[in-house]
């Protein structure tokens, strides 16, 4: 797969001598959903602010679809890579919906077709057209989240980077928004990048996951192998899905044998059936039906 973004030994230290990352390293390919979880204070926030530019490195490099970072121009970096903060609030500022969404490709000297169609376009991707004619400050905070990545979707990004976006949603709030993120996905063939520590996201909707700790990168791969590395995540102050941890404490305490647990309801259900049928002397397939027998 194409490599569109990609960081080499990045270093980085604030003025006060704090040392934010300490030499990560990280690749993204085109069209992956990618998960960067961490504890709050890993460095999660500051590693994001290097794929645009709005932070540079001490030491190493970001390479931007097989160029430097540095190399490119700032229009085009921010036409590439869409980067949407963690609080809406920092991001939106115009008086309403269509003309905070419409704000980025009107100064990309775009024609007041292509700009409408560009808005028309986000609206539909983040479900806002009820509210495009709407002030800011009458939203709700998911709506906000929603108007905030849909201002990005308009510059027609490659790459869209969203730092905690699931944060301040109750779980009904963030389940949609998780889901119309990954039908942008599957639509655009966009790459998209999110950090979190809610790890129950993570098996569901992304490919990949590189988890951070103090800075540095300490786990990569798919949710699978990360996820079979539970006492390596507690001690990195993180923890299993809640279906991976059931599945755990099964094979632990009740003496179930499941050979690939997996990490979604569906994928548990399959191996719990499975394990289940084996136990029963394959007199069932289904958990209902061997809990009547």
């Amino acid at each position: 797969m194409e490599t569109v973004l990609e960081a080499i030994d990045v270093h980085f230290s604030y003025p006060d001598g704090y040392k934010a990352l300490l030499g990560v390293n990280f690749r993204a390919a085109r069209g992956e959903v990618i998960a960067l979880l961490g504890a709050n204070g890993c460095g999660k926030t500051t590693f994001f602010q290097h794929f645009n530019g709005l932070l540079k490195p001490e030491k190493g490099e970001i390479i931007l679809k097989g160029h430097p970072l540095k190399d490119r121009a700032v229009d085009e970096v921010f036409r590439t890579v869409g980067l949407v903060f963690q609080d809406p609030n920092d991001q939106l500022f115009a008086a309403t919906v269509y003309d905070d969404i419409s704000y980025g490709p009107t100064n990309l000297g775009l024609s007041r077709e292509e700009i409408t169609s560009r808005v028309k376009r986000a609206l539909d991707l983040m479900q806002l057209q009820e509210v495009q004619n709407k002030s800011i400050h009458a939203l709700s905070y998911g709506q906000k989240k929603r108007v905030a990545i849909a201002g990005i979707l308009a510059l027609g990004p490659e790459i869209m980077v969203l730092d905690e976006p699931t944060a301040g949603l109750d779980p009904v709030g963030a389940s949609r928004l998780m889901h119309l993120l990954k039908s942008v996905q599957k639509e655009t063939r966009m790459t998209i990048i999110l950090s979190t520590h809610e790890v129950d996201i993570v098996p569901i909707y992304c490919d990949r996951v590189y988890v951070m700790n103090k800075g540095r990168i300490c786990l990569e791969g798919s949710p699978h192998t990360v996820f079979a590395q539970a006492e390596a995540l507690r001690g990195l102050n993180l923890r299993l899905p809640r279906v991976a941890h059931l599945v755990e404490v099964l094979g632990a305490k009740d003496g179930w044998n499941i050979e690939k647990p997996g990490l979604t309801i569906s994928q548990a259900r399959k191996a719990l059936n499975s394990c289940l049928q084996d136990r029963l002397g394959g007199q069932t397939g289904d958990i209902a039906a061997g809990r009547n027998k």
